[in-house]
Order: C-alpha cells, then structure tokens, then sequence
C-alpha cells in the first residue's frame, strides 16, 4: 500500500505541467481526446462506463455533500455503492470508496498497480504522463467496474467541461450545487463563465438538477441544457416536502447551507430511482416531484431515503470533535461564499456548546489556505467570530514529512507555503487593527521556520501538530505521542500560551483549506490514518 502510495505521489502535476493544462482549456477537445487515451491504454473504453449508472455532480460549493448525501440513500435502499471524490482527508484510498467506505488497502494495491502497469506498458518512448486526478479518476472507474458497483455517484474535480470525469458519455442523471468565485485562472472569473463550465457535464437527454442559482449564473445553465438537448430542474426548498405530508428532514450534516444540497440529493436519487425501477431503459422527466404526483412521490420518500439523509457522514465539514475540555470545529470552506456558511454553522454551534459549558473560555483560529484563493476576504468574513489567538501553519501534517506519503504535495514549495501563512498573519493584524509588521525570524537550518514571536495573539507554526499541540497545551491526550518529532518552541511564545492553559474550555476553528482540516483530522482521529 505505501510503495502504491508513493508511487502516486510521484504523479502529481508540476508547476509547469499546470501551466500546459491552463492552457489546453480553451481546447475541450485536446482535453476529452487525451483522457480516452489514456483509458484506453488502461484497457477501459468509454463504453464501459455507460454499465455504472452514473451520477455526476459538479458545484462551487456543496457538491462532495451532495454526493455523500445520493450515496447514503442509496446505499440505504440496499444497493452496492461506488463513490469517487476529491480531495482525500487523510488517505487517498478515501477518494475510491465501495459501501461508504475507502477501499480496503489491499484492493487499493491490487488495482493500483493493474492499471499503473498496463498505462507503464503503453507507453510512448520514456514519456509515461500519468496526470496524478487522471491517473486516480481512471482507477476509480476501473474499481468500479470490477467491483461491479450498481450505482456509481462521480464528483468532478474542477469545473465540468474539461474536467476528466467528464468522458462519461451516459450518466444517468446530473446535478449542480451551488455556484460561487473559485478556480478563475482555469475556469473563468466571472460567476456566469464558470456556470458555462460546470454547465458541461449535461448530456443529452440526460436529466440535470440545480439548486436555485443567482440570476446571471441560472441563465447560463438554461441556456446550456437547451443547447445541450436536456431537460433542467431547479430542486423545491427542502421544507416544500414537508408540506407533502413527509416528517420533519434530519440531516447528518450540519449547517443551514446542507438543506439545499439534501433536497438535490433528493432529486438525483427519486430520478435514478424511476430509471432503475422502470420496466424499460428510458430516462425520467426531470420534472421532480411535481411530475410524479404527490401520492408517487411519497411512496418513492420512503424512511430509507430520509434515513439516508440522517446517517449521512461526511468528515470535515461542519464536524465538531469533542476531546475533554477542548472542542475543535472542522470545516473545509476555502472559498468567501462557504466561509460565510462556516461562520454561520461556528457562530451556532459554539454558542450551543457554550450554554454547556462552566469556566473560562478561550477561542483559537487554525487557519490556512491554498492556491488563488482569496484569503484576506476569507478572514475579514472570520473577524465577527472574536478568536482569542489567530494561528497559522501551513498544510504540513508533522515536521518529518516522510511519515505522511498521502499527504505530501510536491506542488508547492515549503518556502512558498510559509511566505503565504506570514502574509494570512498580517492581513488578520490589519483586520484587527495592528497593521505594524510581526517581528519573525523566517527559517531555520532544515528549511522550517522558527515559531514567530510577536506582540499580540497571532502566531505561524512550522506544521500541524505543532500548531495544535500549543493550541492545546497537554489537554489532549490524543495529541501527546512522544514518538512525533517537533521543531522546539521559544520560551516567549510558550508564555503566550499562559490563557489556554488557565482556561477551562477551548474552542478551536480549523477551516480555509481541506487539506488543513485532514491533517489535523490526521492526529485528532488517529484511527483515520489506520
């Protein structure tokens, strides 16, 4: 499993790779032409695909909960699951998952290295291009296919019309979540380009569903589906199938924003369903609910799927973790419109186990984030929520880079990644009022910076666990394994830490990247990386 793991590291795409990839967008073609290729020498064609009956979903925001949300009813309604998302948390086998769960290890193994060598035996001279997202996207679909899934549920990685995942042909159905600003070098810097993006995965005659949109971006996609030749649906409020007679939805996710993406979960399934349950091979109106009649739709809402919105579990958003007196609240939102929904989700869950706790409390930011994302926007919108510290690390899960092959990103540089935390620590002091510079000693020998010292509650980590573990000091056992090698913190910036150690409570907010959040998510939940 670790060689298989390693050996997929060494495809992830470099900076000029990138460069390339941005600039074959504007060539759909190019794009679609070099994925069938490389399934192809993967031994894959196109047409097998069309046996996974396949749901595709794509979004700025939301669209892993919707795809966990579709997995879990229909899983609950009995049938055998294959499920591919991005990014993994923790293990990459998380991205491939049979039943709900990542694939076993030695499954991993085997058909990680059935595909690496059929695509090492094609070859073209010493030219072995396997794109990291490509590699893995074909793997998924090759797992699947032996594993003979009933449903496949495919969440595209970035965008929709030149993203890789979009090479299926005949999905069964297609949903869009929520759309916002992201990704603009590749897809655009306007709401409206990037919902023509993501409007790409329609097919024709396949039904599509969104959630309601802002006007500019819902016209686009209108327009898309009827260039396209395919019925779209925007999904009912989750509280209009309330009014049908069905009980209150619960749902396993927290936040308001997962009400939107349970009711096209809803949708996708009810459409998905009709098709597998139909005596013939058509596809549904994407008329939703309305098109069944009440009495129909009803029936199709059995407990197994408002039980499947219930149980869903999808880690490291709107997560909390509870470790004694220290509370940690996870969410991956990287981008302004979810970290208004994140700090919507944190203002009321910390006020919820606030009225549950006694004695003093301390609140502490963990944040980073990565690529062109707007990170001074993303903190001004986290400035209402009163942290007592802001601290800042990179996503380096541990000083011993070694020890964590899923997580290793050869990307970036580490320089570059501690250049951005000491720029995130500045525009908090702005934000906060304290535009003077922090006096910080940027490297030490290894390549790691030295814990910054400063003079108010903002500090730079060299890594994860040193971050979390002064965040904690000592209240957390989970966090205290001798075995971790740590960079020595200064004696001054210990002293700081005097109010988490007197506090009898702390609440701790780990979001602007996914990444961020899986590592920490590495050693608070040690048994994730089991």
């Amino acid at each position: 499993m670790s060689d298989a793991v390693c050996t997929l590291n060494t495809l992830q795409t470099n900076a000029s790779a990138l460069d390339q990839v941005r600039r074959e967008r504007g060539h759909p073609e190019i794009q679609l032409q070099a994925m069938r290729g490389f399934l192809q020498r993967a031994g894959l064609k196109v047409e097998e695909l069309d046996h996974l009956n396949i749901i595709h979903v794509t979004g700025t925001k939301g669209k892993g909960s919707t795809c966990a949300f579709t997995e879990q009813i229909l899983r609950n309604y009995g049938f055998r699951t294959g499920f591919y998302s991005s990014p993994h948390l923790v293990q990459v086998r998380e991205r491939i998952r049979i039943n709900g769960r990542p694939i076993e290890k030695d499954l991993f193994t085997k058909y990680f290295w059935q595909v690496y060598n059929r695509l090492d035996e094609t070859k073209v001279g010493s030219n072995l291009q396997r794109p990291y997202f490509r590699f893995l996207t074909i793997l998924a679909f090759h797992v699947f296919l032996q594993e003979k899934v009933d449903v496949a549920v495919i969440e595209v990685g970035i965008g929709g019309a030149y993203d890789c995942t979009n090479i299926i042909r005949r999905p069964w159905v297609c949903g869009i979540s929520s759309l916002g600003i992201d990704h603009t070098s590749i897809l655009g810097d306007t709401i409206e380009k990037i919902a023509w993006q993501k409007g790409g995965i329609f097919k024709p005659g396949v039904p599509a569903f969104t959630v309601k949109q802002q006007e500019g971006p819902m016209t686009v996609l209108q327009q898309r589906a009827e260039e396209i030749g395919c019925s779209l649906s925007v999904c009912p409020e989750l509280g209009q199938y309330q009014s049908l007679g069905v009980e209150p939805v619960k749902l396993g996710l927290a936040g308001l924003h997962q009400r939107s993406n349970a009711s096209l979960a809803l949708q996708l399934t009810h459409c998905w369903l009709q098709r597998r349950c139909s005596t013939g091979r058509g596809v549904c109106s994407a008329a939703g609910f309305g098109g069944f009649g009440t009495l129909m739709f009803m029936q199709m809402c059995s407990c197994a799927r408002f039980l499947g919105l219930a149980e869903t579990d999808w880690l490291g958003r709107n997560q909390t973790l509870t470790h004694g007196g220290i509370t940690y609240f996870l969410d991956g939102a990287h981008t302004t419109r979810s970290m208004q929904a994140c700090v919507r989700w944190f203002s009321e869950a910390a006020a919820q186990h606030e009225t549950n706790t006694t004695g003093s409390l301390v609140r502490v930011l963990l944040f980073n984030a990565t690529g062109e994302r707007d990170c001074a926007a993303m903190l001004k919108l986290l400035v209402p929520c009163h942290f007592d510290f802001a601290v800042f690390c990179p996503n380096i899960t541990e000083a011993i880079a070694t020890c964590n092959a899923d997580q290793q990103n050869f990307n970036v540089s580490v320089e570059n990644m501690l250049t951005r935390c000491l720029d995130n620590q500045q525009s908090w002091r702005v934000l906060n009022g304290r535009e003077e510079k922090p006096e910080a000693e940027f490297l030490i020998g290894d390549g790691l910076p030295l814990v910054a010292e400063q003079r108010s509650a903002t500090l730079v980590f060299p890594c994860i666990l040193s971050a979390l573990r002064w965040i904690t000091q000592g209240k957390d056992p989970v966090l205290s394994d001798p075995s971790k090698h740590l960079i020595p913190v200064k004696v001054s910036v210990n002293a700081k830490a005097a109010p988490l150690r007197a506090a009898s409570n702390i609440h701790v907010l780990i979001t602007g990247s996914l990444h961020l959040v899986g590592g920490a998510l590495k050693h608070l939940e040690p048994s994730l990386a089991s």
